[in-house]
């Protein structure tokens, strides 16, 4: 069946030359997970009396079968009769009309409610049996136990234990089994090992209980013992079910070594079954898949005689697992035309997620489109997999519509909504969809959080962050590492890289994102010696330094002026650690050269580029061009952006910049006629600034805010103030052809300028104030905030498109130089 090249491998896992089926029984016990029922609390009385009737029962003589004896027969006829149609209601209805019911009525319908539920149903009956005196027996314990199981209720599930010891039947095959199953579900181990290790016999679902407890809660090295005790101890072979538990828990560890031998046994053991083989098989698909080995995957698949939808879905998932998202369709794709009998949510999801990821939306509309026509459309499943793809894809008119056509939502749905509003620059909107989830009492996540968070990034919005860092805490989620890597991000974007730090040093655990988040805090705050100290010690902790590392570390030394350290490091990262340099790599040292004034070395490092430089590398030097007024080169970089076809208004604003700081107005005219007839909109420049929980914008020469007349005159009385220190406007930065007085007036106005006033007027003096703004901050406007602090005697930090400015007595943290 499945690929012979394992055959041969040696089996020090998995021993034996033919597979021993098992029987399975009915008291193994999968069920689903609802809310908890009451705990169970039954009087002692009960347990005296149920334990004493167990011993004392006497069956009637043989041949004296009484009127009542054939009346419960027959009571017991129909009951089952309903209840192996389905119809429980109604099999409770018999059931109540039965004058005496005995324990075999009882376990009739207690069996039916631990299969299909209600299961609490199941308690109160038991219950009802108890209080009844009628005796539970061997048969009772492992339908109660299931149906405690399935609504994971520990204490009832304990009380019944203690039933079952009383009654003398807690080391039976049966109860023991269910037992087992009911304190793996609650992840209470000990006891469950207590339960096996009492057991007389044992057989291999008893075995399988224990492992696939392990399995489910990720305990590889238990999980392996425990097999390895099953072949040698009680000289079990593993089945079907065995391997099935097993599998999923290789994949997860990437054991392949593990898993090729598991494929071997499965050669050698010959399942005859087909359903055996269909579920084995693509647990084997499955596992190949994840371990990163599509090609033994699809010889698994290949092989299988039958398949079914899951077996598709799985290879589906292991394309995109492994970023092959052409292949992953043209999978699914052949899965359709096999017939919709395979299409299932799971599949789905994988397609619209392939969808997603090469941002073709005419595809996944199509699919849409034959999810309604299947009714798969109202799987809660397919459902989130549609939000995701639309807000990727950045329809967010198309995912809200669709958000509230579902009936039934869930935190995934949320999540996915919220996340589309923040990765489309919508961070309000995101706000507002997270307060909707909390008033419909839906819990949010490890996935919602770290989606929510970065809103408060983009906002700049310190507050909300805070108040998002204490939701994570409160719901237990503050130690997961991928919420304070996103915290770490959040604070040191909000201006407080000393919180950034305090989050990142009281981490448990570490990963790489945690480092180049915190050294990437470090540069945008211009403080790069001490991201160049924290790579240093992330060396020293033994981890591996990736692409992404460089970038962030090579950019923090390009905001804090250090060349010199900035090219020791991008020859280290090829020399060192052998990592080739990607297009981002070259575009940090771009900035890096022509930021400290080496403009022709950083044209001549273009020139000797392996790659073909593209837009943003030669953008980083029109920028420097700009900072450095080299006309000429500007001209010359920007006729290259000509060729190559700007990425957007950026490049064209800079070059028009470049003439207009040289007076030469006429061509800078030129450059935005150019700019408009291509069809890229300069975006105004605007500030904002956080009071009380509420963001302030502003725009330059905004009257709009409801406080303007008192923040247009202490911007006024600023100006005087810092006139007597000496400060001069400097007029080179007004890019239109105006009198001089009247470009004073256009530079007085600033964004910036104008939500610094308002944070004088609206906070405390031991507050520093924080504004953000979405361009580069003027030269001009640098000057002028200098001197406030002097003359205000405040702090202010200023984020701009580039990096953070910090300023205090009449100094900037960038030293001038951004």
């Amino acid at each position: 069946m499945l690929c012979p090249r394992h055959a041969s491998a040696a089996s020090a896992l998995l021993t034996g030359r033919h597979l021993v089926a098992a029987s399975s029984r009915a008291s193994t016990l999968q069920p689903q997970r609802p809310p908890c029922a009451r705990a169970m609390r039954l009087p002692r009385v009960h347990l005296r009396l149920a334990s004493t009737a167990a011993v004392h029962l006497h069956p009637p003589p043989s041949g004296a079968i009484s009127h009542e004896v054939r009346g419960k027969n027959e009571w017991q006829l129909e009951l089952e009769q309903h209840i192996t149609r389905g119809q429980l209601a109604i099999a409770r209805k018999v059931f109540d009309r039965i004058p005496a019911p005995d324990a075999r009525a009882y376990n009739s319908l207690i069996r039916a409610y631990s299969w299909r539920g209600p299961f609490h149903a199941a308690i109160d009956l038991y219950r009802s049996m108890l209080h009844r005196r009628v005796p539970p027996n061997k048969y009772t314990f492992p339908f109660v136990l299931k149906a405690c199981s399935a609504l994971a209720d520990l204490s009832s599930g304990r009380a019944v234990h203690g039933h079952a010891a009383a009654a003398g039947l807690h080391t039976d095959m049966f109860v023991s089994t269910a037992l087992i199953d009911l304190y793996i579900r609650c992840a209470r181990f000990g006891p469950a090992a207590n339960v096996f290790a009492k057991m007389p016999m044992r057989d291999v679902v008893a075995w399988n209980a224990m492992l696939a407890g392990y399995a489910q809660h990720g305990m590889y090295q238990h999980a392996i013992a425990h097999l390895l005790d099953m072949q040698a101890h009680d000289c079990l072979r593993p089945n079907a079910s065995t391997l099935v538990s097993l599998l999923p828990l290789l994949a997860q560890q990437e054991a392949l070594s593990q898993g090729t031998r598991v494929h071997a046994y499965c050669l050698r053991a010959c399942l005859d079954h087909k359903e055996e083989q269909v579920i084995v098989g693509t647990a084997l698909l499955d596992m190949y898949a994840k371990c990163k080995h599509l090609v033994y995957a699809c010889r698994v698949f290949y092989a299988m005689p039958v398949r079914n939808e899951v077996t598709w879905s799985a290879l589906i998932g292991g394309f995109v697992l492994c970023d092959r998202m052409v292949e992953a369709f043209s999978l699914f794709k052949d899965m359709l035309a096999q017939g919709l009998c395979f299409l299932s949510p799971t599949s789905v999801a994988s397609a619209l997620r392939v969808c997603a990821s090469l941002s073709d939306v005419r595809m996944g509309t199509q699919l849409h489109a034959l999810l309604a026509k299947s009714g798969i459309h109202t799987d809660l499943t397919a459902g989130n997999s549609l939000l995701s793809m639309y807000a990727k894809a950045g329809l967010i008119n198309e995912t809200m519509a669709l958000f509230d056509e579902m009936a039934v939502k869930d935190t995934v749905s949320y999540g996915a909504l919220l996340s589309g509003f923040v990765q489309n620059g919508k961070a309000e909107e995101a706000f507002l969809v997270f307060k909707k989830m909390q008033a419909c009492n839906v819990e949010p996540d490890v996935a919602t959080m770290v989606s929510l968070i970065p809103a408060c990034s983009h906002l700049a919005a310190l507050q909300h962050g805070r108040c998002s860092h204490g939701s994570v805490i409160i719901r237990g989620l503050a130690s997961e590492t991928s919420i304070c890597n996103a915290l770490i991000d959040m604070y040191a974007k909000c201006g407080r890289i000393d919180l950034s730090r305090q989050v990142f040093d009281k981490m448990a655990a570490r990963d790489i994102v945690s480092w180049n988040t915190m050294i990437a805090g470090y540069g945008i705050h211009g403080l790069g010696k001490e991201a160049t100290t924290l790579f240093l010690g992330m060396k020293n902790q033994g981890f591996a330094p990736d692409d992404v590392t460089f970038i962030c570390l090579i950019s923090a030394c390009s905001h804090s002026g250090l060349v010199t350290e900035g090219k020791h490091w991008f020859n280290m990262m090829t020399q060192k650690h052998g990592i080739l340099p990607r297009m981002e790599h070259y575009i940090c040292m771009v900035d890096l050269l022509a930021r400290g004034g080496f403009l022709d070395e950083a044209y001549q490092f273009i020139q000797s580029m392996p790659l073909k430089a593209d837009v943003r590398v030669w953008g980083a030097l029109l920028g420097a061009c700009r900072i450095h007024k080299n006309i000429d080169l500007g001209k010359q970089v920007s006729r290259m952006i000509q060729k190559l076809g700007p990425e957007g208004t950026g490049n064209f604003v800079l070059l028009s910049n470049i003439f207009s700081a040289a007076g030469r107005f006429n061509e800078a005219a030129e450059v935005r006629v150019i700019q408009k007839v291509k069809g890229f909109k300069k975006s105004p420049g605007c500030s904002w600034i956080e009071i009380n929980g509420s963001l302030n914008a502003f725009v330059g020469g905004d009257q709009s805010h409801p406080h303007s007349p008192d923040i247009y005159q202490e911007l006024d009385n600023i100006m005087i103030d810092i006139k007597k220190l000496g400060y001069q406007a400097d007029t080179s930065f007004v890019l239109q052809d105006l009198e001089e007085e009247e470009k004073e007036k256009a530079l007085l106005y600033h964004s910036e300028k104008l939500a610094i006033a308002f944070g004088i007027l609206s906070l405390d003096e031991d507050k520093t104030i924080f504004v953000t703004k979405n361009l580069r901050v003027c030269g001009d406007c640098h000057t002028t905030i200098k001197y406030m602090t002097l003359v205000r005697n405040r702090a202010i930090i200023v984020r701009d498109a580039n990096r953070f400015h910090h300023f205090k007595n009449g100094q900037c943290s960038c030293g001038d130089f951004w």
